[in-house]
């Protein structure tokens, strides 16, 4: 069982930049860790959790991206969040997968979201719509 801990993530960036969230704690079996800022209400999080339902595990990882701008209002400078955007996976585990099984899954999972595949990547990256060959 894991402890909650730092997550370390890249970017897509030209130059990949390395984010760092940081434990922010552990609610009903629910995990979360920020990438600190400056004050809370901007802070990236991913949210994970792992729960039994009948004969399946169900996982959910979820990462919150907000965009802050700050604003000045009567001469006092306030962020306010703009726009967030999510990212949710699901994952469900009949609970007589095996490892290798739950493995692959996840392999695959991780890849289809690599740059070079273009249709997850087109779709998802810059909007555009599928067609039929």
């Amino acid at each position: 069982m894991p402890t909650l801990q730092p997550l370390t993530v890249n970017d897509r960036a030209a130059t990949p930049v390395a984010h760092t969230f940081t434990p922010r704690g552990l609610t009903a079996g629910v995990a979360k860790v920020s990438e600190m800022g400056p004050t809370p209400i901007g802070e990236r999080s991913f949210t994970i959790s792992l729960r039994e339902a009948g004969t399946k595990y169900k996982g959910r990882l979820v990462l919150s991206n907000p965009v802050v701008v700050n604003e000045t209002i009567n001469g006092v400078l306030v962020p306010r969040v703009v726009r967030v955007a999510y990212a949710s996976l699901d994952l469900t585990f009949d609970k007589t997968s095996t490892p290798q099984e739950r493995k692959d899954t996840i392999g695959m999972i991780a890849d289809a979201l690599a740059p070079s595949k273009v249709l997850v990547n087109s779709t998802f990256v810059d909007l555009e719509g599928i067609y039929g060959a």
